[in-house]
């Protein structure tokens, strides 16, 4: 397993409440490095405004991975799939190719799905059937870049849908595309399951457990909380899980610390399994 840092990009000016790292972009990754992380999640606002080849350079030049690029700036922002102004939804579902279009630019295999795609609220079943859709053609046409999309459940007080691991594995067959998998969430899995096994254990059995989210009991980074990730780390690793850890989390007491620390707690967790 290897472990990941969600940062923002160049283009956004004020840093959001999972931006972790200060500085500027090109401080951050040389930070990220210096942590001994493996990959950066990267969460842009605009990503057609960036240079794509800069990004993917200047990771490369640090031995790092995009492990994943999120949508999580956009949803935090109102931009979403089913925002009830017609015009807002179509922008958002431009704005999804666009995350697609530069997550191959930058080598990035995943693009992440969490409040972006937004409530159904009243619409109930229509508004399911319709975000289904919209992830069914953008599944598409990230297929045909490379790009799989990654569905995350979100607990009751940030979705209205899709909350837990099993809601989210059905959904995925009302998508009905091989290009879509699921994002499992710690902070949000505290909230909505009933166990840590069973949700990881039936996404990896049904081949859809491409990512993983860590965060801590009070959102904030790992090891600041009431998460035990001992036997979190041991049971994906017993699995056969091998993709990316990332750690997407509040940044108090600041963005730096918050990284370095959680990075730490994570790090002495994994290398006690193989000692």
């Amino acid at each position: 397993m290897k472990l990941a840092l969600c940062v923002q990009t160049p283009e956004i000016d004020t840093p959001g409440p999972v931006a972790l790292l200060s500085g500027t972009f090109e401080e951050r990754v040389r930070k990220a490095a210096a942590l001994g992380v493996e990959g950066v999640e990267l969460a842009p606002m605009n990503p057609t405004t960036l240079d794509a080849a800069f990004v993917r350079d200047l990771l490369q030049r640090h031995n790092l991975e995009v492990a994943a690029i999120a949508s999580v700036s956009l949803g935090m922002s109102g931009l979403t799939l089913l925002h009830p102004d017609p015009s807002v939804s179509a922008q958002a579902r431009s704005r999804l190719n666009d995350l697609i279009r530069f997550a191959a630019a930058v080598g990035a295999p995943l693009v992440t799905v969490g409040s972006f795609r937004g409530r159904v609220g009243e619409t109930g079943a229509e508004g399911r059937a319709k975000l289904a859709h919209i992830l069914r053609e953008a599944a598409s046409f990230a297929e045909q870049q490379g790009v799989r999309l990654v569905v995350e459940p979100m607990n009751r007080f940030q979705a209205d849908c899709i909350t837990t691991a099993e809601e989210g594995l059905s959904f995925l067959q009302e998508i009905g595309h091989p290009a879509v998998g699921l994002l499992l969430d710690t902070n949000h899995m505290l909230t909505e399951e009933t166990s840590w096994s069973e949700p990881f254990r039936r996404a990896m059995e049904a081949g859809k457990l491409w990512h993983v989210h860590l965060a801590d009991s009070n959102r904030q980074t790992p090891g600041y909380g009431l998460i035990d990730f001992a036997p979190i780390l041991q049971m994906l690793r017993d699995i056969g899980y091998i993709n990316y850890l990332s750690i997407e989390a509040f940044t108090k007491p600041d963005p730096d610390t918050a990284a370095r620390d959680g990075v730490r707690h994570i790090r002495s967790l994994l290398d006690k399994m193989t000692s």
